[in-house]
């Protein structure tokens, strides 16, 4: 009788294989000789809209930052199109396909330098406020996890279908503020894998 194969960990043998030249404190010389397959600058020159950074930690179930974890991110256009095969409306900027990936450093710290999404229909066909979608890779899950970043100063939050089935105490974890009046402008998202004000996390 053969006995049933382990579970596998998402993580961290990732950090080599997807993310080769990230901001994880490695040696040069640990680092593989090749260009990531996917990059935390989002940013194309045909990009139009206003350009936003995005910064933040992934932190354990103990407020610990996992200095391990790959953090991806999926969003739309400023127009609010995807660079995806369903969504056919003419896109002005093409080179933009709304993906990014980062790992993070020894402070548990991601950074992504994107463009503020437009405004998406829902399934039932309702307007969503922009937001981006994240997906967490780390040592220890069986799965990764997904959640959302909504913007502190976009009033559309109110009408969001997604964001009021979230219990209204809970919300906040999905909120990412801004940081000063600079440009480009700077929102701040921590991520709380679990434990006290666990960010909210959606099955997908």
């Amino acid at each position: 009788m053969s006995e049933i194969t382990p579970s596998q960990t998402v993580g961290p043998f990732f950090a080599f294989g997807l993310t080769p030249h990230s901001r994880c404190d490695w040696k040069p010389s640990d680092r593989y000789d090749w260009k990531d397959t996917v990059g935390a600058n989002l940013v194309t020159p045909d990009a139009s809209g206003r350009k936003i950074r995005i910064e933040g930690r992934v932190l354990d179930g103990d407020g610990v930052p996992i200095n391990d974890a790959m953090v991806e991110i999926w969003q739309a256009d400023a127009q609010g199109h995807y660079a995806h095969p369903r969504d056919t409306r003419a896109r002005p900027n093409t080179s933009f396909k709304g993906f990014g990936r980062s790992a993070t450093d020894k402070d548990g710290v991601y950074v992504f330098d994107t463009i503020k999404p437009g405004r998406v229909p829902g399934p039932d066909g309702k307007m969503q406020a922009p937001h981006i979608v994240f997906c967490i890779f780390s040592r220890g899950m069986l799965r990764q996890i997904y959640t959302r970043l909504y913007f502190s100063d976009e009033p559309s939050n109110a009408e969001d279908p997604i964001l009021a089935l979230v219990p209204a105490e809970r919300r906040g974890t999905l909120i990412a503020h801004r940081q000063g009046d600079g440009e480009p402008a700077i929102y701040r998202f921590d991520i709380r894998v679990q434990g006290e004000n666990e960010t909210v996390f959606f099955e997908i």
